[in-house]
């Protein structure tokens, strides 16, 4: 079943991506706003998850569905479809390359197939549980992906996000400020999926970010799994709004307990 769902996924966040990079309107503005109103949404979120919920829901009526602005929808055949149809809106409201497409499709509580899809990269990045990861590019055969052999933390790059409630962003500086000397510099590229496969694909070795959402981090946490990554929440948990982490097993096994003791998973 995984290869079936990872093929769908695949379609469809190929004619999603290809929405959003063709169909880019010249004057493109805000539609809504979320959690604060530098958090936005454009009508062409909108528009790529209704293209990707019709086309999974023509081809498996009974599944569910957990989108970023179409919410929770109910289905009967255990299968969870978990979409962003734009990670890093603010990227690209402003035409910034840094944004993507992810899905991911659930059932019995895991993970079974994902792909994130970086249009102006021209790239893809995919996995199925217990089947490797890969990343697509055109005119090319698949790459698997492995994440980078881990060095010592002070020679780190690491990848972070910042939330855009003020109070919140400002507890994140915070933290990144006390990290930073300890590691070889840090990165915010606007795109959490992104960052993840960056870690699957030895592009960072190590990511964190709190206040992610299930959609955010669903398809690239396993994407990075299945390069070889750890990835967790605070010591002895899963990735979750508190916190996400990812990296290379030796650097995840020194960075995790430094963001706990840092405090990275509150204001």
């Amino acid at each position: 079943m995984a290869a079936t769902l990872l093929a769908l996924a695949e379609e469809a966040a190929d004619r999603a991506g290809r929405l959003l990079r063709d169909g880019r309107p010249a004057d493109l503005g805000v539609a809504a706003t979320k959690s604060s109103p530098i958090d936005v949404v454009t009508e062409m979120d909108i528009a790529a998850e209704k293209l990707i919920t019709g086309f999974l829901a023509e081809r498996r009526p009974d599944d569910a569905f957990l989108g970023e602005e179409g919410g929770v929808t109910g289905g009967e055949s255990g299968v969870r479809w978990v979409i962003d149809p734009l990670d890093g809106t603010v990227n690209y409201l402003y035409g910034l390359p840094q944004w993507a497409v992810s899905i991911a499709a659930e059932a019995e509580g895991e993970t079974l197939a994902a792909v994130v899809a970086a249009p102006m990269r021209g790239e893809t990045y995919r996995a199925v549980r217990g089947g490797g990861a890969e990343r697509l590019m055109a005119g090319r055969a698949p790459e698997p992906l492995r994440v980078r052999p881990a060095p010592p933390l002070d020679q780190a790059l690491i990848g972070t996000g910042f939330n855009y409630v003020a109070a919140v962003r400002t507890a994140q500086a915070a933290v990144a400020q006390r990290l930073i000397p300890q590691v070889r510099d840090i990165r915010r590229s606007g795109s959490a999926a992104i960052d993840l496969c960056d870690v699957a694909g030895g592009r960072l070795d190590g990511f964190y970010e709190r206040g992610l959402h299930p959609w955010d981090l669903a398809a690239g946490d396993l994407i990075a799994r299945e390069a070889g990554a750890h990835t967790g929440g605070r010591p002895g948990g899963p990735p979750n709004g508190d916190l996400t982490v990812a990296a290379s097993p030796g650097v995840f096994a020194a960075l995790q307990p430094l963001l706990d003791e840092l405090g990275a998973w509150h204001d």
